[in-house]
């Protein structure tokens, strides 16, 4: 089992950058892909970005490429998600996730360990 907290959502004005942290405890971190998901009012919750167990393979939803970058630091066991360019329909309640896989999977189901989410407001 992995615990997973999400740390550095907030406020920003279109246009602007935050950088989310996804810390892991628990089980070994290099053993789980890892994936950011978010969620928006009335909305089901989507695939943001993947990354695998050694970070070598990314992958991301269309909506977010060019803008957001995901990396990992399995030294540190921490995931993290750098988003610039900012758009007001970005505005979610971002979640990290931890899957027992070689490859990166988007579907959320397949994920086992999820982190309680961090709120992303993004103002026009």
């Amino acid at each position: 089992q992995v615990q997973l907290v999400e740390s550095g959502g907030g406020l920003v004005q279109a246009g602007g950058s935050l950088r989310l942290s996804c810390a892991a405890s628990g089980r070994t971190f290099i053993s789980y892909a890892m994936g950011w998901f978010r969620q928006a009012p009335g909305k089901e919750r989507e695939f943001v970005a993947g990354i695998s167990r050694s970070g070598g393979n990314t992958r991301y939803a269309d909506s977010v490429k060019g803008r957001f970058t995901i990396s990992r630091d399995n030294a540190k066991n921490t995931v993290y998600l750098q988003m610039n360019s900012l758009k007001p329909e970005d505005t979610a309640v971002y979640y990290c996730a931890a899957d027992e896989a070689i490859a990166v999977f988007a579907a959320p189901q397949r994920f086992d360990f999820w982190g309680q989410g961090t709120q992303v407001t993004v103002s026009s």
